[in-house]
């Protein structure tokens, strides 16, 4: 594949990682290193990364797996910064085939966080969601709730994630396939549009924030010779 580094065969299906997941990993170590954390935190988050892209490589062996049952091959699955890309070679016949391929990737995922949980039930440890921010100190916390994400964002009725797929494969069950995907789509497209205005306004909230940051302490600065003057008056006046 163009611009992808094959990184191994698993169940006959190759693995590719795209060039830009470099780019991702060099974010993260930043990000780390720029909160003060330290290097051993930043490394630790690097590896945590590592550590989720490799459950990443299960979601989508969950997929490729579920339609192999079903008689659909799988060509390659490629790794992006954003998550990994099963590339079925057709789409499956029947609606039910493709709600169960479909939810075969975020149900492998349900299943590492179940187990995650019963080894921290376990051995006493933390289920805090805080833990994502220290993952050097709560590995498998941070671990644990990233699947869950993992399941929870995957399963958003977005089409072509795997939730708007399941919405597809629901709507075909009662409709033509054609119209169950445009339904899905026009869906999807409205929580795109939804997502787009949410980081927008976030970002402004952000941009504002700094600013108001960036004016506060030069006023500071400028407080303080004035509230010396201030002083030295209040001593002139004295009776």
């Amino acid at each position: 594949m163009k611009g992808a580094l094959r990184i191994g065969r698993i169940a006959g299906i190759d693995i590719f990682l795209h060039w830009t997941f470099g780019l991702l990993i060099a974010g993260i170590f930043a990000f780390y290193l720029l909160h003060g954390v330290g290097v051993q935190a930043a490394l630790a988050g690097v590896v945590l990364v590592l550590v989720v892209f490799g459950c990443v490589v299960l979601h989508e062996l969950g997929h490729a797996l579920m339609a192999r049952r079903f008689g659909v091959p799988t060509r390659d699955i490629t790794l992006y910064p954003i998550g990994g890309v099963a590339r079925l070679q057709r789409i499956p016949e029947e609606p039910i085939q493709e709600f169960w391929i479909a939810v075969a990737g975020p149900a492998v995922n349900l299943v590492i966080a179940t187990v995650l949980a019963l080894v921290l039930w376990g051995v006493g440890g933390s289920f805090d969601p805080n833990a994502l921010v220290q993952p050097r100190l709560h590995f498998l916390t941070s671990l644990m709730w990233i699947n869950l994400l993992l399941v929870g964002f995957n399963m958003l009725p977005a089409f072509p994630m795997d939730g708007g797929r399941v919405l597809r494969a629901l709507l075909a069950l009662r409709m033509n396939y054609v119209r169950a995907t445009q339904i899905a789509a026009s869906i999807g497209q409205g929580m795109a549009v939804l997502f787009g205005l949410f980081g927008l306004s976030a970002s402004i909230r952000f941009c504002c924030s700094l600013r108001c940051s960036c004016t506060w302490a030069p006023s500071r600065k400028r407080s303080r010779p004035c509230s010396a003057r201030s002083r030295r008056a209040s001593r002139c006046v004295r009776p």
